[in-house]
This record gives structure tokens, C-alpha cells and sequence, in this order.
């Protein structure tokens, strides 16, 4: 599964996990893995829906497999009424099942038999009936333009929801689906239809081909009016004997915007068959641009959905969503090896799908479109993760399954950007064709079924000829939390020059944590030579303390600690040492020169360097002609501003710094998109725009030319307001200042036209504009957000605006206590994780940390997740609020 970064969303993710409980004819349900003596070995699932209905019905037949006598079997189901359980004996003999509902909340129900059946294979045969769900799980009901649509997410354990079944990823299986929808509807599932029979008045029946084996987790399947387009065919290779069929499922009227999307996926497709030697396994491809959804995408096997703005790509699309609907669609393809042809076999090991998608979603990207960056994308996403994981309630790589929120809150940046830059520093170390062979023969020997950590390890170990000392160093960054940080300083010792490595966890200034940590870390650093060059040297530090010589180093010399930026930790040098690498900043690769920046920004943080000498360490950085590196420093400058900056004349400083060191650029560019721009162009414009358009440094010129767009884009036009007026790339910035600054007259406008507006893109460049709202008006905005107007998946890109200074964050928190119940009842229980950062984050003082503890704490069963976000949210705070207490807003200068 993928999150996207904008607009943020609500996960909808249930979860159930926990020790598996002793089995028994008197035993308690089993509230996390399943007991094993009953598994099944195939399922047949018939449905059938009416999207325009708020019920469906079904029938689950499914092989199971008894390797003990009982009278019963735990299976799980949830809010499903079961009117009917035939069990059916090896002999053909038919008994009378029973199904109960043994844990509710977990969605465990107990099956009895009918009979004590010695081990066999007994044919287990359920027919329910089920609410189409309105949480965005199981299967679901949806609407584009007021009409329904039907669809599932499954993905982690809202499959349950959907049909009764053995929902959990180590029971991969068979499954031969059929649908009976309404005559004029369209449905499809993860594999080609291969027949379609009358059902009676107004009604079809679609039956598809068998699948190969998968977890419930991946079942898929979709019914309305969809429009079916069909792309260009995957050709074959020499690892795929035939082409494949490809296809794009849209909203009706919206699939001829499906054709950039389906344009780029035969690369796509391509390029991972060539790394991994494997073809394309399952039978097609759909891509379904859903009108709702709880996550960026979903990797279901032949069947992937997607959140419907990642896929209806126009000509005029904002430059963002190319590239993201190139990014996503890669990380779920890569899906179709590391997720679905190989499958995790519990949920501490979810990092083998999610970092593997993301960790090859960056490889594809680069080699199909170089001009993306995805290499600085994989820096950047690195460092984003080791911001989570400085906390000491960081969760591992690996985190033990130990209550319901384990499941949900696994889906983060630990998991994805962490578990890919660990991939990614390992296969640096053995080199990358030697990684590549060891993955090949993964997928090789695990295909179809499930795999483990230390699989995996052992796979990448045998191909590069590793032992022990690296299978330890692996698993030292998957099994336990934190950031290395690697202190080094050169010395001059017998003639030579050695830098002296220690290592220990990195914790911010403030934090509880214990630093004594150690980890096996592939350290590489680049160094000065004589004659003006730079040389890359070396070593595992598996120790507390280490050195290493640098041979030819120029005296004196310059370090930089991560070279080409591939490892996952943060570095320290002396004052000596930073300064003489500052000098040649400028000539290190665009990956280091983001290392550094990052290394300054965790010496601030640290309490090591103050915040005159960080931006002074950042400002060269501001020239790069690379987008990523140039906008490096404006995470930490914002910070500055808002909270150490204590006088208007010190602000006016730090402004003055900004606008000297970005406007210039924004300038050149331009504030409309030019025809034949590079997407880099427009994704620089756009990052300069939002920067000096915000409340930090509020530049007067820019606010003043989005001001224009927007209220050009708020007159109305043939009944509808003149969205197109605005450069497209910039609306939803220019709908934010102009909230700011006309007030009421722009939140009404646009809650008028959202409910008119079915473009996702236009309706979430409205939403940004919604989510800026001050006052009366946010919580007159945040009220929308919880009304139909807005669909579930949209609600949070409101809820989590107009939080930038404490009096905006006490409205906020008013609003969300009174409303609480209200935004439960929307989300469900499963959104329970993302619930205290909703409500507190960006947060920076005791008080409330305080306040949230308090509201929280008293909650935390009723909703799954939210321990560890309220932990989460709470020590981020706190930690925010120690930084800002140890600034001395003198060193400003």
C-alpha cells in the first residue's frame, strides 16, 4: 500500500494481531494468528452487488485442511450476517455449521462443524449478507457525480469485512471469483473474465479466471459504470512468453484521461523484468482510478487501484502529478514481485513489501526518468524517516505484532523510506549487481508463496559471499529503532591520517532515549587528495569506536562522512572539520551536498550548533541549480522564524535572508507556467511559492501576485467558478492566500463549488485553499469537511491545515475535542493512529503535550493505533518545545 504526501490523508487501516491463543474446542478466540491446524487451500467467492444498494450478498465455499480433529475452526468475519454454513466432509458427507461471532472488535468468528472430523479436507461453505461499508474498507461503497460505485480495499485486515475467510498473509491460496451485478454495470477482479451468463431480470454473472495463489489481503474486485480503456498491450520478453493485456478502469466519463498513465507502464513493466529475470506474472493488467480512497494505491494482483488524481492525468496536470503518478505507479507495480508473487508471511516483516516497492520504484524512475531525481527522492526520504526515528517511541523496521495498532501504525516512513535506504546502504556495500542476484534468486525460490527477514538475508548474504559479521549488520538496522550517529574528526597520527570513528544513537536535544546504541554500519566517507582530487574509502563499524586511514589524503583535508549519501545515519565533525568541508560544499555530488544539509540540520537540533552558524553552514546551498538541494535549508529556516525569533527586527532579518537567497530565482522563473517548460522548472516555481508565500517569511510581492490568481480564480464563469484562471500548479497556493486575505466570501465561494466539481485535482487544490482558514472560518471549513460534500479520504487535507502558530493550533484543538465522536464515526476505529497527530501535531510546548496526554489516555482502547500516535505526537512536542527553550535568539545575525 502507498501514502501519498499531498493532499495528507486518513489511513483507513484496520488491524488485528497478537500471540495465537491455544486451540481447542474451549479455548478464547484467537485474537491474533490463527491456529494453524486448520489452513485453507482454495476459495471460491461469489457476490452479488448493487452499487446503487446500501446491502450485497455472498457466498464463501472455501478448502480446508484439518491437520488435528476438531468440531470447529476459527476463521474471521466482520459485520457479516451468516445465514447459512454447509460443511462438507472428505466422504462428500454434508453437515450443518454454525457461525458465530466470538471477538467483534477483532472480527473472529468460531465455525462449528457439525460434527468431530478427524484431519482431512472438509469443504467449508458460508453465505452472508454485508453493509456495502461507508470507511473506505472491505467492500465499499463510493460515488463520482452522484452516482455509486462498488470497490474493495482489503489491505491490512479489512478483507474480513468483505467475505469470512482466513485473513492473514501466510494463507496464500487460490481463488475463482464471480460477480453478479446489475446488466448495464461493468466488473472487474484481479483476473480476465471469462464468462458472462443472464442472472435473472436486469441482472449478469461475471466469472473470472483462477487467480494464482494470494493472501486475502490482495483479493480485488470493482462494480459500476465504469469506463474500461484499453492500453497498449505489454509486449513480451524473454521472460514472458505472450504480451499482456493492459487496461484503465475510470469513473464513466472519465477514462480517456487514463491514456498518459497507461502510456508509461509498458517501461515500467519492462524494467522490472529485467532486474528481476522474472515476467509479469498474473494473467493482466488493470489500473482503477478510484473516486474514493484510504490510501495513495494498492498493489491487488492484476487489479491495481489507485487514488483517481494519480492516474487522470490532462495535458495542463500539475507537474506534481505526473511525476507522482509515474512514482506510485512503479511502486505498485514492483509490488507485483515483492508483495504478491512473494508475499510476507506475518506483519513484522511488511517491510519486504513496502521497502522493497519503494527501494525499486526509485531504480525504475532513474532509469526511465533520469530527469526525476528519484536518487535525491531516496536521500530525502531517508532523512524524512530519521526525523520519526530520533524518537524514542520510534517503532523498528521489524516491530513485534503486539496489539491492534501494531498492524496500522506499520505503515509509515520507518517501514517505506527507512526500509529502502537500509536496501539501498546494504546493496552499496555488496555492490549493486551482486544485491541483484541475490534478489533474483529470492523471488526464484520464494515465488507464490511467503517469505521472512531472514530469508531474504540469507539470499543477499550467499550471493555476495557475506557471513556472519554482515548478516549481523543487516539485521542490527531492521530489529531495533534509532539513528546511528557517527562522530568523526581527522588527526595526523605517525604520518598519516586517520579519521576516528564513534558511533552511538542520535537523540535530539531534549529527548529521554539512551544514545548507548550500536550497529554493524557500512560507513563510506569521501575525502580531499593531493593534487586537489577526492578519493572514497570504507569500513563496517560494528564497534562503539573505529578509524579509518585515508590514504592520500591532501593536509589538510576535508570529510565528507557519507559519501554519495547512500547510508542511513547522521554524522557529527569538529567546528574544524565542518568548516573545512563547508569550503567545498559546492563540489560534492547533489546526494552529499543533501547529506550535509542534513548533518547541520541534526547538529541545530542536537544543541550542537546554533542557529547563526547553521544557516550560515546552509546558505551556499540556497545557489544550487538543483531543486533539491537549493530548497534544502527551508524546513529549518522556517522553524527559526517561527520559534526563535523574538523581535520584528530579528524576523525582518531572517525574511531579508530568504528573499535574498530565493526571490531572485522565483523571478527568473516567473509565476505562470510557460509553454515547453521542464516539469523542473514548475516544481522549483511552486516550492519557491509556497516557501515565500507562507506565514514564516510572507513575502509582500508574492502573496500579492497569488492574491491576483486566486481572485481571478474565485469569479464566476458559465456557473462555475474560474479555477482555470490561476496557473494550475499554483491554485491551490494562490486559494490559500486569497482565504487569508478576503476571508468569508472565499471560504463560501469554495464550499459552494466542491460540491459541483468532481476533478480531483481541482477539488484538491480547493481543499488546500479550505485548510487556511483562520478563526471562525477554519471551523467553519472544518465543519464542511465532516459533511458529504467531502469525501472520507479528503476529510484530513482540512483537518490538518491552519496550524502554524499556537493560537491557530488552540482553535484547532477546541474544534477537534467538541467534534471528536464526529471525525471517530466518520474515519472508523481503524484511523485511530493518525488521530493525535490530526489533533496535536505541529505542537510546541508543554502545555500541549499535556492536553493531549490528558484527552487521549482515557481513549486509547476505543480506537486501534492511537498508543503509539499519541507517543508519538506527544514526544515531538516536547521535543520541539526543548529546542526552542535552549535557542539564544542572539545568535541570529
Amino acid at each position: 500500500m502507498r501514502r501519498f504526501v499531498r493532499p495528507l490523508v486518513l489511513t483507513a487501516l484496520a488491524a488485528c494481531c497478537g500471540a495465537a491463543l491455544a486451540a481447542g474446542t474451549d479455548a478464547a478466540a484467537p485474537l491474533g494468528h490463527l491456529p494453524g491446524w486448520a489452513t485453507p487451500e482454495a476459495y471460491r467467492l461469489s457476490f452479488k452487488v448493487d452499487p446503487k444498494q446500501e446491502t450485497y450478498s455472498g457466498s464463501t465455499t472455501i478448502k480446508v485442511k484439518l491437520s488435528q480433529a476438531s468440531d470447529f475452526v476459527w476463521l474471521h468475519g466482520h459485520d457479516l450476517k451468516v445465514s447459512k454454513v454447509t460443511v462438507t466432509d472428505a466422504a462428500g458427507k454434508k453437515h450443518v455449521g454454525k457461525y458465530t461471532v466470538a471477538a467483534e472488535k477483532e472480527g473472529v468468528a468460531r465455525v462449528d462443524l457439525g460434527a468431530k472430523l478427524e484431519p482431512q479436507e472438509i469443504s467449508l461453505a458460508i453465505e452472508f449478507t454485508a453493509p456495502l461499508n461507508k470507511q473506505l474498507q472491505g467492500l465499499y461503497k463510493v460515488s463520482h457525480e452522484g452516482v455509486p460505485y462498488a470497490m474493495t480495499q482489503m489491505e491490512p485486515v479489512s478483507a474480513r469485512y468483505a467475505f469470512p475467510g482466513f485473513d492473514e498473509p501466510s494463507f496464500k491460496t487460490p481463488y475463482d471469483i464471480s460477480l453478479t451485478i446489475p446488466a448495464d454495470d461493468v466488473g472487474v477482479a484481479n483476473t480476465k473474465q471469462i464468462k458472462e451468463e443472464k442472472a435473472g431480470e436486469g441482472w449478469k454473472t461475471l466469472t473470472f479466471s483462477t487467480t494464482k495463489p494470494l493472501p486475502t489481503y490482495l483479493v480485488a474486485f470493482a462494480v459500476g459504470p465504469w469506463d474500461v480503456v484499453k492500453g497498449p498491450d505489454i509486449a513480451p520478453t524473454a521472460f514472458r512468453a505472450s504480451s499482456t493485456e493492459l487496461r484503465g478502469i475510470a469513473a464513466k466519463g472519465e477514462g480517456h484521461r487514463m491514456k498518459h498513465v497507461l502510456g508509461e507502464t509498458q517501461s515500467i513493466i519492462h524494467t522490472l523484468e529485467d532486474y528481476y529475470g522474472f515476467g509479469y506474472p498474473f494473467d493482466k493488467l488493470d489500473l482503477l482510478a478510484a473516486p474514493d480512497f484510504s490510501a495513495g494505491a494498492m498493489e491487488n494482483a492484476g487489479l491495481v487501484t489507485f487514488r483517481d488524481w494519480l492516474l487522470l492525468i490532462d495535458p495542463d496536470s500539475p507537474a506534481q502529478y505526473v511525476r507522482g503518478s509515474f512514482n506510485v505507479n512503479a511502486h505498485e507495480l514492483a509490488h507485483q514481485w515483492t508483495g504478491d508473487t512473494v508475499t510476507m508471511a506475518w506483519w513484522d516483516d511488511l517491510w519486504l513489501n513496502e521497502a522493497f516497492a519503494t527501494w525499486m520504484q526509485q531504480k525504475i524512475t532513474t532509469k526511465v526518468h533520469p530527469e526525476y531525481r528519484a536518487d535525491l527522492d531516496r536521500v530525502r526520504g531517508a532523512q524524512g524517516a530519521m526525523s520519526n526515528d530520533s524518537l524514542v517511541s520510534a517503532r523498528k523496521i521489524r516491530q513485534p505484532i503486539t496489539g491492534n495498532g501494531d498492524i496500522e501504525t506499520a505503515f509509515d516512513g520507518i517501514t517505506y523510506q527507512k526500509g529502502a535506504a537500509v536496501l539501498g546502504m546494504f546493496e552499496g556495500y555488496v555492490t549493486d549487481p551482486v544485491f541483484q542476484k541475490g534478489m533474483r534468486a529470492y523471488i526464484e525460490k520464494h515465488k507464490f508463496g511467503n517469505a521472512s527477514a531472514d530469508d531474504l538475508i540469507d539470499s543477499i548474504a550467499e550471493a555476495s559471499g557475506q557471513g556472519a559479521p554482515f548478516k549481523d549488520a543487516f539485521r542490527s538496522f531492521l530489529n531495533q529503532s534509532g539513528v546511528p550517529y557517527v562522530a568523526t574528526e581527522v588527526k595526523q597520527e605517525g604520518g598519516k591520517t586517520v579519521l576516528h570513528l564513534t558511533q552511538s544513537r542520535y537523540l535530539p536535544l531534549g529527548s529521554t532515549g539512551d544514545a548507548n546504541r550500536v550497529w554493524g554500519v557500512p560507513l563510506c566517507v569521501r575525502y580531499g587528495t593531493t593534487g586537489g582530487g577526492n578519493k572514497v574509502a570504507c569500513e563496517l563499524l560494528d564497534k562503539a569506536t573505529g578509524t579509518i586511514a585515508l590514504e592520500g589524503a591532501s593536509s589538510p583535508t576535508w570529510v565528507l562522512p557519507n559519501a554519495n549519501g547512500r547510508g542511513y545515519y547522521r554524522f557529527a565533525q569538529s567546528k574544524k572539520d565542518l568548516a573545512s568541508l563547508s569550503k567545498v560544499v559546492g563540489t560534492l555530488t547533489d546526494a552529499e551536498q543533501l547529506a550535509y544539509a542534513d548533518a547541520v540540520r541534526a547538529g541545530f537540533q542536537h544543541g550542537d550548533i546554533d542557529a547563526g552558524d547553521a544557516l550560515a553552514a546552509l546558505k551556499p546551498l540556497t545557489a544550487s541549480k538543483t531543486r533539491e538541494v537549493s530548497t534544502a535549508p527551508m524546513a529549518l529556516l522556517g522553524w527559526i522564524v517561527s520559534h526563535e525569533a523574538v523581535t520584528d527586527v530579528q524576523r525582518a532579518h531572517l525574511r531579508a535572508w530568504a528573499k535574498d537567497a530565493y526571490y531572485p530565482k522565483l523571478q527568473t522563473l516567473g509565476f505562470r507556467k510557460k509553454a515547453g517548460e521542464q516539469d523542473n522548472d514548475t516544481l522549483t516555481r511552486s516550492a519557491l511559492v509556497d516557501f515565500l508565500s507562507g506565514s514564516e517569511i510572507a513575502v509582500p510581492e508574492v502573496r500579492a501576485e497569488l492574491l491576483k490568481q486566486g481572485d481571478a480564480a474565485l469569479k464566476v464563469k458559465d456557473g462555475h467558478l474560474d479555477l482555470d484562471a490561476a496557473d494550475p500548479d499554483l491554485l491551490g497556493l494562490a486559494l490559500e492566500v486569497t482565504v487569508q486575505e478576503r476571508g468569508k466570501p472565499a471560504v463560501d465561494a469554495l464550499i459552494a463549488e466542491i460540491p459541483k466539481t468532481s476533478d480531483p485535482a481541482k477539488r484538491n487544490a480547493m481543499l488546500q485553499g479550505l485548510s487556511a482558514a483562520r478563526g471562525p472560518l477554519a471551523d467553519q471549513a472544518r465543519d464542511f469537511a465532516l459533511g458529504k460534500d467531502v469525501k472520507v479520504g479528503e476529510m484530513a487535507a482540512i483537518l490538518r491545515g491552519a496550524r502554524d502558530t499556537e493560537a491557530s493550533r488552540d482553535g484547532l484543538w477546541k474544534w477537534f475535542v467538541t467534534n471528536y465522536d464526529k471525525v471517530v464515526a466518520r474515519t472508523g476505529s481503524f484511523a485511530g493512529g493518525q488521530l493525535p497527530g490530526l489533533a496535536g501535531g505541529g505542537g510546541c510546548s508543554k502545555v500541549e503535550a499535556d492536553r493531549l496526554t490528558a484527552f487521549f489516555q482515557p481513549r486509547l482502547k476505543e480506537v486501534t493505533g492511537a498508543e503509539r500516535g499519541l507517543a508519538q505526537t506527544t514526544e515531538s512536542t516536547l521535543l520541539c518545545a526543548a529546542l526552542k527553550e535552549k535557542q539564544d535568539p542572539k545568535s541570529i545575525r
